[in-house]
């Protein structure tokens, strides 16, 4: 344990021999601290903002077709499954939802972008959202719509001409509307824009859409009731054109999708790993380049009784500074990359505790990796080749 203590300055020492080698070095292990941190923000952002509506849903129970596969790939199923799950015991009341994806037109650029629209009963509280809750009168007017303020911002400066008291009109599927009033939710992977309206205004505007046939169903159960009984209740009861989900289980429907039916996880998985494998490459041939430099020192070192272990704690010791002082930088540039990024695409990134052990528990094994590695050079380091 002394002789660990007293490796520590030699160890530092080494390292700060070579100033611009250890800038280097130190910049190569941040880059792969971004990469790392990066992917797995992107990974994460994507899960996150993917659910943000369905954890939104004031319900116990959803109703969906078999055939859905996620929010942006939803099929239709029959209004009257409903009124049938109304008729179980434990159910207090069910909600038809209506969801599509429109055309919004920009009312300055006159470009159109796809748009979800989520629409419902506006006598009912659907989604846990003040905002929504106030401003749900509005949406019984015709063709008024509720616009999303955290949309990108390819939609046109709808939130900001709203906010000067300015009568904001466009159209969405070529059908004119008017915006009476502003939310938030934010965009994901999936949509980059959302508005609610009221189930009439919705098939106003998709007016191809038969009003018997809905895209969820949410179901509100009994403050008495449990709800594994009743969800069983209705699987036993209800066609099997129908699936019936927790509200959790219908946020995890959401997510299974986007990690394994789709090839953004892996890619995202993907890069963190190559970032780790970048990392391993650039402390290695910094280990190895300042190990085959002080070869000399390390055999006379051997030749004065050193044992190898001590020799080896030193470039363990070299690998962990260079891990702890190439986090520090990645993790601050990191931070700001967030938060452009979250600027301009409207995600979820944010920087989380969890996120930050991580990749520091991956700096550190991806640096010891490497000092393991590069410890094979001292074994050469033979008294013999001195005296």
């Amino acid at each position: 344990m002394l002789l660990m203590i007293f490796a520590i300055p030699l160890a530092w020492l080494q390292l700060v021999r070579e100033k611009a080698r250890l800038v280097i070095a130190l910049a190569g292990i941040a880059f792969a601290v971004i990469l790392m941190m990066l992917q797995l923000g992107f990974q994460d952002a994507l899960f996150e903002s993917s659910v943000t509506l369905h954890r939104r849903l004031k319900t116990d129970i959803v109703l969906i077709n078999p055939q859905s596969t996620a929010l942006i790939a939803m099929k239709s199923f029959a209004r009257s499954r409903l009124y049938q799950a109304q008729g179980i015991a434990g159910v207090e009341s069910v909600i038809p939802i209506y969801l599509d994806f429109g055309f919004w037109k920009n009312p300055e650029t006159r470009e159109t972008r796809q748009i979800l629209a989520l629409a419902f009963d506006p006598d009912v509280s659907v989604l846990d959202l003040p905002e929504v809750e106030a401003l749900q009168n509005k949406v019984k007017v015709p063709d008024v719509v509720l616009f999303d303020q955290a949309s990108r911002e390819e939609f046109g400066p709808i939130a900001a001409e709203f906010r000067q008291g300015k009568r904001v009109t466009t159209e969405v599927s070529s059908r004119e509307v008017r915006v009476g009033g502003l939310f938030t939710l934010g965009a994901s992977f999936a949509a980059d824009g959302n508005l609610i309206t009221s189930d009439l205004n919705f098939l106003r505007i998709f007016d191809q859409r038969p009003p018997g046939l809905i895209d969820v169903g949410l179901i509100r159960t009994q403050p008495e009731a449990d709800i594994e009984s009743v969800i069983q209740r209705l699987q036993t009861t209800l066609p099997d054109d129908v699936i019936v989900l927790s509200k959790e289980g219908f946020t995890e429907f959401e997510q299974a999708y986007w990690r394994s039916s789709t090839a953004i996880g892996f890619i995202f998985t993907l890069g963190t790993m190559m970032g780790f494998i970048v990392g391993i490459v650039i402390v290695y041939q910094i280990l190895y380049t300042d190990v085959s430099n002080h070869l000399p020192e390390y055999a006379t070192l051997k030749a004065m009784g050193y044992k190898s272990t001590f020799l080896f704690s030193v470039v363990i010791q070299e690998a962990l500074i260079l891990s702890v002082l190439g986090y520090l930088p990645g993790f601050g540039l990191s931070w700001l990359l967030y938060g452009l990024t979250r600027s301009a695409t409207a995600l979820p990134l944010t920087m989380v505790t969890s996120r930050a052990l991580l990749v520091f528990t991956l700096t550190l094994v991806m640096c010891l990796l490497s000092g393991a590695i590069a410890m094979r050079k001292v074994q050469a380091a033979d008294p013999a080749d001195i005296f």
